[in-house]
Parts: structure tokens; sequence; C-alpha cells
């Protein structure tokens, strides 16, 4: 199989919540496959640092502020990258974040601040870029998904709740634009240590209850997802869509060290 269909040279991708963390990571991935890129915060001042690494791997990047919670913020943002680029290939719909309480807990502003990024975000910028794609006939969106795609946890009810629904949506976008040469799918990546979740691994009991969940003995590095980004945003996938991608080291199969050994 030719290496040429993984090959994202003259393509352009938009990686939102690019700051830090997986947004980082994913668009470290979609650079070295050749993407030039664009690179979203909600403070453009926080990539700067960023911008100047991946152009020192020898790609483009245009670094632009956005708020997924403001429709406006939203449309800014892909018309400034559609005027720099002329054209939109890739979107890796990353944006995102979590409050952490007990369900009696979460208030109503809680849940929309969840939601309202999470999922709503997800949706808006992924039609803004669609309406740049469909004239085209062809693109390549992303949306970030997570293991509580399909897991509930307790303690992030909203999160769980928003995660479950951009796998939802990815199924039903994915099936709106097909006719358009649009593929649309969800990328879910397991436990990845990130600012967002940092403090969970200073607590060196949970991070042996996790281990002992996930069959490849270790929470996710970096490198792990570039195979799996540059697939889903790459001519690869081209017949592939509506789908879920869970890149977990194995914890959605629901096993333990211990049933595994007492099965042996």
């Amino acid at each position: 199989m030719s290496t040429e269909l993984f090959d994202l040279s003259g393509k352009v991708a938009i990686v939102t919540g690019a700051s830090r963390g997986l947004g980082q990571y994913f668009s470290r991935a979609l650079a070295g496959a050749g993407a030039d890129l664009v690179i979203t915060s909600r403070n453009a001042d926080k990539l700067s640092d960023f911008r100047a690494e991946i152009e020192g791997m020898g790609r483009r990047a245009l670094p632009l502020e956005l708020d997924v919670r403001e429709e406006g913020s939203i449309t800014a943002m892909v018309e400034a990258a559609h005027d720099h680029y002329g054209k939109i290939d890739i979107l890796i719909n990353n944006a995102g974040l979590n409050i952490r309480k007990p369900a009696v807990e979460v208030t109503w502003d809680d849940w929309n601040t969840v939601l309202d990024t999470n999922l709503r975000g997800s949706f808006f910028v992924a039609q803004a870029v669609a309406k740049k794609m469909i004239p085209r006939g062809y693109g390549r969106i992303v949306n970030i998904g997570s293991v509580t795609s399909v897991f509930g946890y307790a303690g992030i009810t909203p999160y769980c709740a928003s995660r479950g629904g951009v796998k939802q949506m990815t199924m039903s976008l994915a099936d709106d634009w097909g006719d358009y040469g649009i593929t649309v799918n969800c990328l879910a990546p397991g436990w990845f240590k990130t600012e967002q979740n940092k403090a969970l691994y200073e607590n060196e009991a949970w991070v042996e209850y996790l281990e002992d969940r996930i069959p490849l003995n270790r929470p996710g590095k970096p490198h792990d997802l570039d195979g799996a980004v540059i697939f889903l945003a790459s001519d690869a996938s081209e017949y592939v869509t509506g789908q879920t991608l869970l890149v977990d080291g194995g914890i959605s199969t629901g096993a333990t060290k211990a049933t595994v050994d007492e099965n042996k």
C-alpha cells in the first residue's frame, strides 16, 4: 500500500483548542504528515510559541482566536482561516473542557458550560467549516470524543453526556454530508495525561487503579494518537465515516488484570 494515502502535503487543517494538551499532539502529527495549520485558542497570544514550533517543522501555522461558546467567534475564525489559505481540507474539532463534581453538586451553569463547549460548540464549528467544504466536494472532519463517549464515570456527568452526544452527532453529520465528499468521524482517546486532568495522576493509588484496567498497562502517550488522527484526516480513510475510533489501550474492553488472570 502506498504511503501517499497518508500524505497531507498541500492540505490545510484547523485544530481547535491548540494551546495545550491533545490539541498540540494532533497539530504536531498533522504537520509532520505535511499539513499546514490553523491553530486556535480563546487567547491567540498563547499560541505564539506553538506557532514557532510548527513553523520550525517547515509548515505554516495561522493562530486565530476562537471561543466555541460564541457563534460570532466561530464564524470569524472560519472566515479568517478560509481567507488566509483559500480552502479548508481538515477539521480537528478538539476544543473542550470538564468540570469535576459529584452529580448532586452540579449546577445549572456547570451543565451549560460543559455542554455548550463540548457539544454545541463542536456542532457549530463543524457546521461553519462544512459550509466551506461542501462547494469543493471534499472534507475530513474529526470530532474529538473520549472513552466517555461509550463509558460513564462518576464525578463527570456533564462531560460524559457531552462526549456521548459528540459520538451521536458524528453519525448524524456523516449521513448529512456524505453526498458532498465529506467524512465525519469521532476520535475517542482513552486516558492521556493533560493539563485538564494532571491532578489525577498525582494520586498513585488512582494511577495503579487505572493501569489495572488498561490491557496495555499504561495511560496513553502523545505519539499514541498520531496514527489515528493522520488516518482519519487523510485519504486513507476515504471510505470510513460515521465511526468512533477508540484509542484507549483497551480500557473499553472492560477487562482488568484480575479477571484476565482468573480466566487463564
